[in-house]
């Protein structure tokens, strides 16, 4: 994929599920952290169920960039230079620090996800003992701010990634990064909702990752705002308002709503989350497509 992009790049459904599911990897490691770091001795089960869930999301964040590539082997071509051997580390491209953050946040990642398994008994190896042993004490929570920043960081790239290209709209979006952090984070504290509600020592967190989603969904719905005054500006506002997009951004508008309405829906408390799912998935797509026609 080219560093500049100067005309569309053609990236469809493919790149989008990258996109969201870097933002659900991501956001979901920063929620285990925060559990951790702030919550109570109750929310060690939601935390753990959040870092379970990180590591084999972000592990097809990959195979979908190869797959859109073309090739799976391709993927490897961002980290290493085939050519002349050595590392392909290019400080000065979005796309290789990119394809460098998520190698590194997976390696926070799969630690974090044996130590999740060891400590609810689910992985009984040595080396999985002894790496929850490791990430006992002050260490493992320095492990898991790390891997949180590197998490927040995978989570707004790909927004960021856009927003430096020279493709019209998303170079006049400036708040890409923030707002594809924020919707992250919103449609992780949505995976984990419907996981937790299924799982009862997590599911004493359920009201804590609510109330996180629900100020996760305001921020994302400020920076949803501040992203179309930044296109409007630039006279490029009816591309995102084409017949075909506005039904995307009644979904998005949609799982918003339902994000920050959590606590009324009791009498189907899975249909809220899945909502906000969609809308997250559903922002992705009509940013990426709209940009290219």
């Amino acid at each position: 994929m080219p560093e500049q992009l100067v005309r569309a790049p053609g990236w469809e459904w493919w790149i989008i599920g990258y996109f969201f599911l870097a933002g659900i990897a991501g956001g979901s490691y920063a929620i285990g952290t925060m559990l951790r770091l702030w919550g109570v001795a109750r929310d060690e089960a939601a935390a753990r169920v959040a870092f379970l869930v990180s590591f084999p999301v972000l592990v097809v964040c990959p195979v979908f960039l190869a797959l859109d590539l073309g090739q799976l082997t391709r993927f490897w071509h961002m980290l290493v230079d085939a050519g002349q051997g050595g590392l392909a580390f290019k400080l000065w491209s979005p796309m290789s620090v990119g394809s460098w953050a998520l190698l590194i946040f997976g390696a926070f990642s799969v630690v974090s996800f044996v130590e999740a398994l060891a400590l609810r008994g689910s992985l009984k190896l040595v080396v999985a003992s002894a790496v929850a042993r490791a990430l006992s004490g002050g260490f493992g929570r320095a492990w898991n701010v790390a891997g949180m920043l590197f998490g927040l960081f995978v989570a707004g790239y790909t927004g960021v990634l856009l927003a430096v290209s020279n493709q019209p709209l998303w170079s006049d979006g400036w708040a890409l990064g923030g707002l594809f952090l924020a919707s992250g984070l919103t449609g992780a504290g949505a995976l984990l909702l419907l996981l937790v509600r299924s799982r009862a020592p997590a599911a004493a967190s359920e009201g804590a990752i609510a109330e996180a989603d629900r100020w996760f969904a305001i921020l994302e719905t400020v920076l949803i705002a501040v992203f179309l005054v930044s296109v409007a500006a630039s006279g490029l506002l009816s591309r995102l308002l084409d017949p075909w997009w506005l039904l995307l951004w009644v979904v998005v508008a949609a799982g918003l709503i339902a994000s920050v309405t959590h606590d009324r829906w009791r009498a189907a408390p899975r249909l809220a989350p899945l909502l906000a799912l969609v809308g997250v998935l559903a922002l992705r797509a009509v940013i990426v497509l709209s940009a290219q026609l």
